[in-house]
């Protein structure tokens, strides 16, 4: 199946199961999923994690909670502004304090958050998917937004080979192949509801 069809697939089938949190369904975004808090919370108690003191989350609305969690966590936030037509935010957790729920939105990132010139150190990435296989391949929503984030991480030196890049999806979302190109950037965790998989 192309890239096309495969996401198609996906919003339908989330869709149809209500496992979608919009009314309408996920078409044209990174799926909205109803379990996107338990996934947050599953990641949250991983010993990758735990060993994080500064996070690179995505801004999607089903990463929404991960960037609530790393806030309350004491971590701070790396954002990329949606499209990245405003560059990438850094969230520090102090200035959040008490208000973690409102930074991690897109709205209040702008508002907690300051642009970004030159990156630090990332110790956990984490992106949003349309659909992903056990072989690390993400399938994203047709910009290459998450490739270009990964890459310029790489590019920036501030994230390893070693460095956790995870996706937090449901288990629907997660399919046997999903079709590679050059550009494409691999994942290495993935996180549902119900389980944590460690990719090689």
């Amino acid at each position: 199946m192309k890239k096309g069809e495969i996401r198609k697939l996906i919003w339908d089938r989330l869709h149809k199961l209500g496992i979608s949190q919009r009314p309408r369904g996920d078409y044209g975004k990174i799926p909205d999923f109803k379990g996107s808090m338990a996934a947050a919370l599953r990641l949250s108690k991983t010993g990758e994690w735990k060993e994080s003191r500064r996070i690179f989350s995505s801004p999607d609305s089903a990463q929404r909670p991960v960037r609530e969690l790393a806030l309350k966590h004491g971590k701070d936030l790396i954002m990329p502004t949606p499209r990245l037509k405003k560059g990438y935010l850094y969230i520090k957790a102090a200035n959040a304090r008490g208000r973690e729920r409102s930074a991690s939105t897109i709205k209040g990132a702008y508002k907690f958050g300051s642009p970004i010139k030159v990156f630090p150190k990332v110790d956990l990435v984490v992106e949003g998917s349309v659909a992903v296989d056990m072989e690390g391949n993400r399938l994203g929503k047709g910009g290459g937004y998450g490739d270009r984030e990964i890459r310029e991480l790489k590019c920036q030196g501030v994230i390893t080979y070693h460095t956790p890049i995870v996706t937090t999806v449901d288990e629907a979302q997660i399919i046997k192949k999903v079709p590679v190109e050059p550009h494409d950037e691999k994942i290495n965790m993935i996180v549902t509801p119900h389980r944590v998989i460690r990719l090689k």
